[in-house]
């Protein structure tokens, strides 16, 4: 049987949370392996892969970045408010 197949066989089984799960992987994958044929060159650090981040992703990204610089503070909260969708949490918070 080809991974092909077993792929197929594996998705016809799984439950939707695991397959939007999956193909999240799956897009991931494939960002990140046109990204580093298109620039062999860039060191790995170098190379920005977008990928589909999530609450709990960008929660740990806030710990990791400095205090604000620059002077387009206000634009860029005009740009969020103006942009943003409702969001509701139904869960604790485990990063407080």
């Amino acid at each position: 049987m080809t991974i092909k197949e077993q792929l197929l066989q594996e998705i016809e089984s799984s439950p939707d949370t695991i397959l939007a799960e999956t193909l999240d992987f799956l897009r991931s994958l494939k960002t990140k392996e046109t990204v580093t044929k298109a620039k062999p060159e860039a060191p790995e650090s170098a190379v920005h892969i977008p990928v589909n981040s999530t609450g709990r992703s960008l929660l740990e990204h806030l710990k990791t970045i400095g205090k604000w610089e620059g002077d387009d503070l206000q634009d860029c909260l005009r740009l969020v408010i103006a942009t943003r969708g409702k969001a509701k949490f139904d869960y604790d918070n485990p990063f407080e």
